[in-house]
């Protein structure tokens, strides 16, 4: 007998027509997607006890991060609510993540934006003056939580975050993923 619980978002993508690179979105804090795939109920108590927002059906139903509503706070509720037991908070980073800024980003275009500068609560993202330009963004990795704020707050989609050298959540399509400088 078929196991009905266990999802292949392949077949899904097939189903919708949809033919384009898989982009899941980021499962959540210190869980593991093989993990939530195989015993998550689907219960939504974690969407529930999200307090920013963010926790959202995915494909399947499957809990995700759906970072245009808002950055992670990590404060854990949604590991707190999970009647299964899933999530593995002990791990000392909630996700082993990185958050990169694409050429689609508007100051390649000379057009004055710090839009993620301004949502990162973290401030691992800063702005380097260019002769001749307008400032262009840095990205501290060291300090970055890969928290997704950012994301939601790019008005043009250009920042993308990126787990295991995967393309994994974007806000938007507009230009081509690749990484700026970093200090």
């Amino acid at each position: 007998m078929p196991n009905h619980t266990a999802m292949d978002p392949s077949r899904r993508r097939w189903l919708r027509a949809d033919f384009a690179a898989p982009r899941p979105a980021p499962c959540l804090p210190w869980l593991d997607a093989e993990r939530c795939f195989a015993h998550c109920t689907r219960c939504g108590a974690c969407t529930a006890a999200c307090p920013e927002g963010i926790v959202a059906a995915g494909d399947g139903g499957f809990p995700a991060i759906d970072f245009a509503r808002g950055g992670c706070t990590f404060c854990g509720a949604c590991a707190a609510a999970c009647p299964a037991d899933l999530f593995a908070p002990e791990r000392r980073a909630p996700w082993h993540a990185r958050v990169v800024i694409g050429e689609g980003c508007m100051t390649h275009q000379r057009v004055y934006c710090q839009s993620c500068c301004d949502a990162c609560e973290a401030r691992a993202i800063g702005f380097a003056p260019a002769l001749g330009t307008v400032p262009r963004p840095v990205l501290d990795d060291a300090a970055c939580t890969a928290c997704g704020a950012c994301i939601g707050a790019c008005p043009v989609g250009a920042i993308a975050w990126i787990d295991n050298g995967r393309k994994q959540a974007r806000a938007g399509e507009a230009g081509t993923l690749r990484e700026t400088a970093t200090g």
